[in-house]
């Protein structure tokens, strides 16, 4: 079963993230959070203030919104993320 996070980016439309095989998530700097997958990619979401050094509030959101998607029933694929800071951009590597 797919589900995906729904992401308001700036200057742009929602963006859908993968949250199926996530294996870790990670404050990766002041301004970014990395979505690891099994299968070896990575997302990475980019926000526009800088968090404090070892503040990981972005991380923290993101973690607690898969969790909240992966809790919803099969038929609810996209789970809307409200993040508490806009979102300039998201990569796929």
């Amino acid at each position: 079963m797919e589900k995906f996070l729904n992401v308001p980016v700036t200057n742009e439309q929602k963006q859908l993230v993968s949250v199926l095989d996530v294996k870790l998530v990670e404050q990766a700097s002041t301004t970014t959070v990395t979505l690891a997958y099994g299968s070896g990619k990575v997302t990475t979401i980019t926000y526009t203030n800088a968090l404090g050094a070892g503040v990981e509030t972005y991380r923290d959101e993101v973690q607690d919104a898969i969790v909240e998607a992966l809790a919803t029933g099969w038929t609810n694929v996209a789970f809307d993320y409200l993040p508490s800071d806009a979102v300039t951009g998201i990569a796929i590597a």
